[in-house]
């Protein structure tokens, strides 16, 4: 039996700030057995999602819903050595605290890049070394590093931006959602719960029939999500192959859904939901 009754998928963007309608921001969901569709964000003078209406809706939408599973594309915390070199306490509740009063990226007219350049926050102090990658990134094999900015394919930006609308969302549902793997590696039963994505372990087995590239990785997410969820596999992606040592590191700087598996299960995952949906 399933363990969620639908699935969303969110493709991430640190542009500009938290109240701009960004076309780059998109999200999709997936309910039963039907193909992922798109969800557009409510009716107002902006056409496009803002980072801030993403934080708002999931609140909304995860506090009286059925059980729900979310994969977000960007970082949820940092490498260890972000946390030995800044002596932070191993811990992700604290981090998403101390995170937020460096780099205040929530606050309506701040950008990422203001943190960067001084300009507001004291982002200086909480720096971290695009040479530092989480356990998580190198077992993915060519995911970069969550302070690798000014690159193609990067994710620091939206990292930056993205993290401090987590501890949001967890200040505003407390234990109603479940944020993997911090809260532990096990789903309970009934409950929601918000994980760490990377499309690009998925999106190339899909066709992109008529999609942008951000409406295809979010697509892509809500998909490969449903799927698992509903063959039976999540729960061998939610206990990926750690030792345990392993595991206490991945509590802190988090983990990637998806990673921990082989490459031809991921593709077959995305080639049977393709032709389920044909």
């Amino acid at each position: 039996m399933p363990a969620f009754t639908r699935t969303i998928g969110i493709d991430y963007s640190g542009a500009e700030v938290p109240i701009a309608s960004l076309k780059g921001l998109r999200v999709y969901q997936a309910e039963g057995n039907t193909p992922p569709v798109e969800v557009p964000p409510p009716p107002s003078p902006r056409k496009y999602w803002t980072r801030k209406g993403i934080a708002a809706w999931l609140v909304e939408t995860l506090r009286d819903g059925p059980p729900t599973l979310v994969g977000i594309d960007h970082g949820f915390s940092f490498p260890l050595r972000y946390f030995e070199v800044h002596g932070l306490l191993p811990e992700w509740p604290r981090f998403l605290d101390d995170f937020q009063r460096h780099w205040p990226t929530d606050n309506d007219h701040t950008y990422v890049d203001f943190v960067r350049d001084g300009s507001a926050g004291n982002g200086a102090k909480r720096m971290g070394n695009a040479r530092w990658r989480r356990l998580t990134e190198e077992r993915a094999g060519n995911a970069k590093s969550v302070f690798h900015f000014d690159v193609q394919g990067t994710v620091a930006k939206s990292t930056h931006a993205g993290i401090p609308w987590l501890r949001f969302i967890r200040q505003q549902l407390g234990p109603r959602v479940h944020f993997w793997p911090f809260d532990g590696w096990e789903i309970p039963q009934g409950k929601s719960a918000i994980a760490e994505v990377y499309p690009a372990l998925w999106s190339h087995a899909y066709p992109r029939a008529d999609r942008t590239g951000d409406q295809h990785d979010a697509f892509s997410i809500a998909a490969w999500l449903s799927q698992a969820n509903r063959d039976g596999s999540l729960a061998g992606f939610l206990q990926p192959d750690l030792a345990p040592q392993e595991k206490v590191i991945a509590q802190v700087e988090g983990w990637i859904l998806g990673v921990g598996g082989s490459s031809t299960q991921w593709g077959n995952l995305a080639t049977a939901e393709v032709k389920g949906h044909a």
